[in-house]
C-alpha cells in the first residue's frame, strides 16, 4: 500500500502496537463525540426512510387469502 492509495487521509504505515491502539481509541472517542453532538440529526436521518417505507408497505391484516402449497 502506498500513501497515495488512501482516499482522504494518509495513515501511517508503520505504527507500533501501542500507537495503533492509541489511534483506535482516539477514533472511537471522536466517533462517540460526533454521535452525541449530532444525535437529533442522525435520528431524523435514520427515521425518515423507515417512515417512508412504512407508508409504502402497509401491514397485512389477517392471514393471506391464498396460503402457499
Amino acid at each position: 500500500m502506498q500513501p497515495n492509495d488512501l482516499p482522504i487521509v494518509c495513515l501511517p504505515l508503520d505504527l507500533s502496537d501501542a500507537a495503533a491502539a492509541a489511534l483506535l481509541e482516539f477514533l472511537q472517542e471522536l466517533t462517540a463525540t460526533l454521535e452525541r453532538h449530532y444525535f437529533g440529526q442522525l435520528q431524523r436521518h435514520y427515521r425518515a426512510p423507515n417512515e417512508h417505507t412504512r407508508d409504502l408497505n402497509p401491514p397485512s391484516v389477517g392471514p393471506p387469502s391464498d396460503p402457499p402449497f
